[in-house]
């Protein structure tokens, strides 16, 4: 791992926010994902990129160069997000850690806004707002949290049943972060509901407000819209929770219970991307283990038709999901569209 830091960061300095950017393969983005800080009102803050093993190096160097904001730059072989994100943060100076993808902006207040609530109530450890969806999505326009709402006090259960639903561009508290053990590095996807469980068990307090302060952006081929890349890993989340976390007995039941759906909806979504692969043998078992949860008449009828009717059954998903695929979504749980199947 190499860093450089601009001769602007004085190592005297202690900057009250550090901004952490994860890159990988996202060089595209970034000069206006850095533009978007360097437009903030509130300006005592430090910007760390973690270049996670990015192929573009040349291209990502280049613009961090001629960038005007002074930049900590670290450099790693790829190891996934939350390693990269816990390299940045191992090296910020900060009392508040702002998290802000490679791709992703965020208004010239954000920073105004977030750290003066944190600035204003020591017994809050994170807060989230809200956003506006934009660029190639079904969705480009809406807001988060019209479309996965946050409703009532975030608690570990109202985490766990996606009731309040934590926005990617946090701001919290770096002590927070540090004490509930920063990013599971073993996690590929996911990682960041991995830890906020984590921060809200240990009594760190969760809250968020609707004020749209960042622009969140949507693109086909990103982990977060592969339905079952992205329900596999909240399964392994929500598994190694139960495994790892001292519990009430209230808790475990809610848990218990998310993690017996998501297995059945994890089932369903294998069975869709095997449907689509033709593999009508696999798609028909996967339904069948769905549908012993979920019950669903719908489901019950599709495996009947497979019997009786496979190609009217291929041909009605085909159309159904090209259908589907032009509708807004309800939620941003990577439901979308599966990796390498056609809308």
């Amino acid at each position: 791992m190499t860093i450089n830091t601009s001769d602007n960061c004085s190592k005297y300095e202690t900057p009250a926010v550090s901004v952490v950017i994860p890159v990988y393969n996202a060089t595209q983005y970034l000069r206006e994902t850095l533009d978007s800080i360097r437009a903030q009102t509130f300006t005592d803050y430090e910007v760390i990129i973690v270049n996670d093993g990015s192929t573009d190096n040349e291209e990502l160097e280049r613009i961090l160069q001629s960038h005007p904001l002074p930049i900590v730059y670290v450099s790693q072989e790829n190891r996934g997000v939350s390693a990269a994100r816990n390299a940045g943060i191992k090296v910020a100076r900060g009392k508040f850690y702002a998290q802000l993808d490679a791709d992703d902006q965020w208004h010239p207040d954000y920073l105004a806004t977030q750290v003066g609530i944190l600035s204003g109530d020591s017994s809050i450890a994170l807060v989230y707002p809200n956003a506006v969806i934009f660029a190639d999505s079904s969705n480009s326009g809406a807001e988060f949290m019209k479309i996965s709402p946050s409703e009532g006090e975030v608690t570990f259960a109202s985490l766990i049943r996606e009731k309040c639903t934590v926005m990617t561009s946090v701001t919290a508290r770096m002590n927070a972060i540090k004490s509930a053990g920063m990013f599971d590095e073993h996690i590929r996807s996911c990682e960041d509901f991995d830890l906020w469980l984590r921060i809200v068990k240990k009594g760190g307090r969760i809250i968020y407000h609707r004020h749209l302060l960042a622009r969140y952006r949507r693109r086909p081929g990103s982990l977060s819209s592969d339905r079952v890349w992205m329900t596999a890993n909240l399964l392994s989340v929500l598994e190694k929770t139960a495994n790892t976390l001292d519990l009430t007995p209230e808790e475990r039941e809610t848990l218990d219970k998310e993690i017996i759906g998501r297995r059945a909806i994890l089932r369903l979504f294998e069975g869709k991307q095997a449907l689509a692969r033709g593999e009508m043998t696999a798609a028909v078992a996967r339904f069948k283990e769905a549908n012993t949860e979920l019950r669903s008449l719908k489901l019950s009828a599709v495996i009947l038709l497979s019997r009786h009717m496979p190609r009217l059954l291929s041909w009605t998903f085909a159309a159904r999901e090209r259908f589907l695929a032009k509708r807004k979504r309800n939620l941003l749980a990577g439901i979308d569209t599966p990796r390498g199947i056609a809308s």
